[in-house]
């Protein structure tokens, strides 16, 4: 510990508080601290802990229309919402690109689901090598036979809202998904490719 010279000419002991702040060091402290404090973060009022929750609790109930009645799970439900919103084959890695969930969780579900004969591998006629996925006949009745309990489970999810909450939710979203680069209509994406 650092000695001071009393006024004696006697050294004594200089206190621990004394010594960090003759070095700064209790300033850093009270800057940790002020930091601390600055950059504490409320999840409740962060926007992306709020969305990912909502995410998952909407995924969640939705999951209940086709896990029961269907013994699907949420990954083999986007592989097959995915396949049945488009009109052509595309690649698990497609897939994965545009439901933001992990290649092997997709690869996964799509063998789950060509276990159960609800989607097919087909040749790539522009790469040979490469082989496209697409619902088949009896995946399609499926999803068919799905949308409109899903519909309905999304008006009972929303029904908190009122027309105009709605309609201004829908705006929002859309803002931070254009804000995003992220494809926002069909039309986009069938344009694009991408979701």
């Amino acid at each position: 510990m650092p000695r001071v010279v009393s006024g004696e000419g006697m050294p004594r002991k200089r206190s621990k508080k004394q010594a960090e702040k003759r070095s700064g060091a209790s300033d850093g402290s009270r800057h940790e601290k002020a930091t601390k404090a600055a950059s504490s973060l409320d999840l409740f009022k962060f926007a992306p802990f709020r969305l990912n929750r909502l995410a998952a609790e909407v995924s969640a109930a939705l999951s209940s229309e086709y896990r029961e009645r269907y013994g699907l799970d949420i990954p083999e439900w986007r592989v097959l919402a995915t396949l049945g919103f488009r009109n052509d084959a595309c690649s698990a890695q497609y897939i994965s690109h545009c439901t933001r969930t992990h290649k092997s969780t997709i690869s996964r579900a799509v063998t789950a689901l060509m276990k159960r004969q609800l989607v097919e591998r087909v040749e790539n006629q522009d790469d040979r090598r490469e082989f496209r996925l697409r619902v088949t006949p009896k995946g399609s009745a499926l999803y068919q036979q799905l949308i409109p309990r899903l519909l309905r489970r999304e008006q009972e999810i929303l029904s908190c809202l009122s027309a105009q909450q709605r309609r201004d939710f829908a705006r929002l979203l859309g803002t931070i998904e254009k804000s995003l680069g992220l494809v926002q209509t069909s039309k986009e994406a069938g344009k694009t490719g991408e979701y």
